[in-house]
């Protein structure tokens, strides 16, 4: 059993937006403004991705690392990936390969202001590069911001792709129920991440760049159905909170077509949103 300390901060924010919108322009022919489809697929985009995170780097790094390196290593400390009330146990060495990630019974605040409590479990097949080992994670009342999050988490080796990069596809079914008697969202995706820098130091998590595809659907906490699809691929460097470029489209059923454009300014939280002839500025959370 280890004991990990704070989470690190340039990997977490792995969410698509909490939309607070600076209106650039206006229609008044078309006031469709509602952000509560994109709001809510940010919630899960979030929390999800944290959790794909967090196993990946515990079990990628197997059970012989140390919590606090040697200062004269390059690596980023694995103490920056979890809060400091986080127990970690895994074990590699049976064939039912298991992790658990348990953050306590009350609420363990991390380095990204996030306040998680409960158990991420996860079992998986083979190491985390070979091509074919599925990782699967599951959830005991596991809470962040008091917003349960449940359902299953399937992550998938495919291999190298022509350009020589690994490829994880990644399969969520997922609800989350929001706090305070806010509803359930529930949240469905399909992704594929391409690892396409940092490969090749696996100690240093910091310096990995992923490339994002695929979509989602959902419905939001008040049953108002809606799919998101990736149009530009999603460019994300772990050491930054954002997503540093890409597009995508959010439609809410029966209602117009938002998109999500967090351009090319590199790391930072600014990005934009059009809703018909209506563009909107986006601060990232």
């Amino acid at each position: 059993m280890q004991t990990r300390k704070s989470i690190f901060p340039g990997i977490m924010a792995c969410c698509l937006i909490a939309l607070s919108f600076t209106a650039c322009k206006k229609d008044t022919k078309d006031a469709d403004n509602d952000t509560a489809p994109a709001q809510d697929n940010s919630l899960a985009e979030s929390n999800y991705n944290d959790v794909n995170t967090m196993v990946d780097a515990s079990i990628s790094l197997g059970t012989s690392f140390s919590f606090r390196q040697a200062t004269n290593e390059p690596g980023a400390r694995v103490e920056d990936v979890l809060g400091g009330c986080t127990t970690v146990t895994i074990d590699s060495a049976s064939t039912n390969r298991t992790l658990v990630i348990d953050f306590g019974t009350t609420n363990c605040k991390g380095a990204d202001g996030r306040n998680r409590r409960g158990k991420i479990l996860a079992t998986w097949t083979g190491k985390y590069r070979d091509q074919g080992t599925v990782i699967n994670i599951t959830f005991d009342n596991y809470f962040v911001n008091d917003n349960q999050i449940k359902g299953t988490h399937k992550t998938t080796n495919m291999g190298y792709n022509a350009a020589q990069h690994l490829v994880y596809k990644i399969e969520v079914d997922g609800s989350i129920v929001k706090a305070n008697n806010g509803g359930t969202i529930l949240w469905k995706s399909t992704r594929e991440r391409e690892w396409v820098a940092g490969a090749s130091t696996p100690l240093n998590i910091l310096d990995d760049t992923y490339s994002i595809t695929g979509s989602a659907n959902g419905t939001t906490a008040t049953g108002d159905a809606y799919t998101i699809s990736i149009t530009q691929a999603l460019v994300r460097k772990m050491n930054c909170y954002w997503f540093e470029s890409g597009k995508l489209e959010v439609t809410p059923a029966g209602r117009l077509t938002r998109i999500l454009d967090y351009g090319n300014t590199g790391c930072d939280n600014k990005a934009t949103v059009t809703i018909s002839n209506t563009v909107f500025n986006v601060q990232l959370p």
